[in-house]
């Protein structure tokens, strides 16, 4: 009974989540889509001295077809989490995290205003700290307080940029701005997207985030906590576009980090962390296509990156709970014959990733590789960009070389679980999804149809790029180590920990903040900040008090030394004017 009482949250979540996407998508597709335009709804709370708060919800195409990828990959995340969760004792506090998360992620979506935005943003950073660290040992610990105070650091940057809003007397962003404030608010804005969409030099929280449950690394690295940035970028974009400078540099920011996560991915060793890396990778390819001028091929890139994401992680998290917790790219192996149906889903989201023609990822990488050659780029920008895009197809063939392909190195009694009803429904509605979700949304959605015409020689470039690992992986499959020393050497050391972003962004926020903290604690709190805090301000308004009872006792005597008092300072104060 108790088994079946932790079943039916997670059941009528997925199913309140499935029935709120169809709705969206029918909704959104035929009376936004018909009537093709957009609506605004505005609730006024308070106007004071001339500022209005109000609270406006947006309802156009990105938003409504956002809103409803995040509720299919809650619900799938949902139906995945009855198996993967199935020991959990308090699997109704789970959903209602995961459901507190989706909440934010809508607010976010949905609200285009400054102010109102941060209920949706701070509501990511918190829920996403109690989900890191739901499993409570030191490692989810560490990784909680990293990713919260890189979260914060985007709080403080908003809040910024809201307190220089005032000068206009709007909290909205999207009109036009003009002044001696407007590079700074889109500057503080950008850099506080950055944070949350972990780009350079923000990266070390992303993969210190794989610290929690896999249903919750799905629902995190597809549609929810590290696309709030990007989303942030792409709703704010036509007051972002006045300022190049802020342009210029977050598609600078972008192309650093999609080739960092590039390099790095194709070092590491952990199944979970390759994954992460990935997203990493493509969120930089977003910031950079929004950085270059085209926005709407990122929205359209991000909703596919989300369909084939989650795909690929909730295989990942099947084939881990199968094989009781092994998540070692160098043990795992031979799955294709263990474990058939996780292993084929995950080669289908892995070829998604890597742009295969007539996949999701294919129409959107197109697109950005052909706004890439057409656009008014530096050679070097577009060096770093086409590089960082062919090694996606690199460490998509790490993985099913380590994990679906490879040889098996685990030991003889190598045990295997089967894959559950749950975990077969929540992958099979994913992976339709990776197969014809771009194909959906660029019949629905006429602002993503190809519009760059590029020449031939361009199209053999994103030719080149798209197929460049597959050179690599033939190599590697042979002869990878003696590959590995040769062509890399010692840089090896450098590519594989991520430009030491661990050590220049998580050790500055966790260790030195944390370490801050400490001193304070030790030097702050010997006693004296509570004579002078609260003992201290009790006293000040205790004698403050008696003072008041004293000199309204009703006794002449008393009436006047108050009288003789306040006829003194009124004299000392008259001299000196």
């Amino acid at each position: 009974m108790k088994n079946k009482k932790n079943l039916s949250a997670p059941l009528l979540c997925s199913i309140f989540l499935f029935s709120i996407a169809l709705f969206l998508w029918v909704f959104g597709v035929y009376a936004i889509g018909f009537v093709e335009q957009s609506y605004m709804i505005e609730w006024q709370f308070f106007s004071m001295c001339g500022m209005d708060w109000n609270l406006p919800i947006i309802v156009d195409y990105i938003s409504v077809i956002f809103s409803c990828f995040v509720c299919l990959i809650s619900g799938s995340v949902s139906l995945f989490s009855v198996s993967y969760m199935e020991g959990e004792v308090f699997m109704r506090r789970f959903m209602l995290l995961i459901m507190a998360f989706v909440g934010s992620m809508n607010l976010l979506i949905f609200i285009p205003s400054l102010i109102t935005i941060l209920l949706g943003w701070d509501g990511l950073g918190i829920v996403s700290f109690a989900l890191v660290i739901y499993y409570q040992n030191k490692k989810s610990l560490a990784a909680g307080m990293l990713t919260v105070l890189a979260n914060r650091i985007g709080d403080a940057l908003l809040i910024l940029s809201i307190c220089f809003l005032v000068n206009w007397g709007e909290w909205r962003i999207g009109y036009g701005m003009s002044g001696s404030f407007g590079l700074l608010i889109c500057f503080l804005v950008v850099v506080g997207a950055m944070t949350k969409s972990a780009q350079i030099p923000f990266s070390a929280w992303l993969p210190a985030a794989m610290a929690a449950p896999t249903p919750v690394s799905a629902l995190v690295h597809s549609s929810t906590l590290v696309t709030a940035g990007v989303y942030l970028v792409i709703r704010f974009y036509s007051t972002l576009i006045e300022t190049q400078e802020v342009m210029g540099f977050l598609s600078k920011v972008g192309a650093l980090t999609l080739l960092m996560a590039g390099l790095s991915a194709c070092f590491e060793v952990d199944l979970k962390k390759i994954i992460a890396l990935s997203t990493l990778s493509q969120l930089g390819l977003m910031m950079f296509t929004v950085g270059i001028g085209f926005p709407i091929i990122a929205v359209f890139h991000l909703l596919t990156h989300a369909l084939f994401k989650a795909l690929l992680f909730l295989c990942a998290g099947s084939i881990i709970h199968s094989t009781l917790d092994t998540q070692d790219g160098r043990i795992l192996g031979s799955l294709n014959y263990l474990l058939p149906f996780s292993s084929s889903c995950l080669v289908l989201s892995s070829v998604a990733l890597c742009g295969m023609p007539f996949l999701s990822g294919f129409y959107s990488k197109d697109l950005i590789l052909e706004g890439t050659f057409s656009g008014l780029n530096g050679s070097l920008e577009i060096f770093v960009m086409l590089t960082g895009a062919g090694l996606s197809l690199v460490y998509s063939l790490r993985i099913l070389l380590m994990g679906v392909f490879g040889q098996n190195f685990s030991g003889g009694l190598f045990i295997c679980g089967v894959e559950s009803g749950y975990v077969v429904a929540s992958i099979a509605i994913l992976s339709i999804g990776a197969i014809m979700g771009g194909w959906l949304l660029q019949s629905v959605w006429v602002g993503v149809n190809g519009f760059s015409l590029v020449g031939i020689f361009g199209k053999m470039v994103i030719g080149a790029v798209t197929f460049f690992g597959l050179f690599y992986g033939i190599i590697s499959f042979f002869s990878m180590k003696t590959f590995k020393k040769s062509f890399f050497g010692g840089l090896s050391r450098f590519f594989s920990s991520m430009w030491f972003m661990t050590l220049i962004s998580g050790s500055f926020l966790a260790g030195v903040g944390l370490k801050c903290g400490k001193l304070m604690h030790l030097h702050l709190d010997l006693g004296w900040m509570e004579v002078l805090g609260g003992q201290g301000m009790f006293e000040v308004l205790g004698g403050g008090v008696n003072l008041s009872y004293f000199v309204q006792s009703g006794s002449l005597l008393v009436y006047t030394r108050v009288f003789l008092v306040s006829l003194i300072l009124f004299l000392v104060g008259m001299w000196h004017f």
